[in-house]
């Protein structure tokens, strides 16, 4: 599969919904200027974001609509520079991240965040990629 499918089957695998029957996700690499709109459309913040999750809950038998991410190339890009991340871990880090939003998981509280943001270091170190968090100082 594909690199950002293995991120989501991963996140899948490590929030423990591997035995459901199917799940389905859309994925839509975006540029600025729509990631810019769709995030003050949906959260009053008007500017580009690296990833905005939009949840479907939609349950048919045997399939789990969860959602979409919208993903924000450029942003990627520039965080993955200012982060010494390759655009390609920091890109499976936001699909992780998107899919475990689309499942519930939460970053508000400091307890949600500590228990999502250790998941996501659990999935990463899964797809052989760095502690997402992890300070890099050079």
């Amino acid at each position: 599969p594909h690199m950002l499918e293995r991120a989501a089957i991963a996140a899948l695998e490590g929030a423990r919904c591997s035995d459901e029957p199917v799940y389905e996700l859309a994925v839509r690499l975006i540029d600025e200027a729509e990631s810019a709109q769709l995030n003050g459309d949906y959260r009053d913040k008007p500017y580009a974001t690296n990833v905005l999750s939009f949840p479907a809950g939609a349950e048919l038998p045997g399939l789990t609509v969860l959602g979409d991410l919208a993903i924000c190339m450029p942003v990627i890009e520039r965080e993955a520079r200012e982060q010494h991340k390759t655009r390609d871990a920091h890109l499976c880090h936001m699909v992780v991240h998107g899919v475990l939003h689309l499942l519930g998981y939460d970053h508000i509280g400091d307890d949600e965040a500590e228990t999502m943001e250790a998941l996501e270091r659990d999935v990463m170190a899964d797809l052989g990629h760095d502690d997402p968090y992890r300070a890099v100082s050079l």
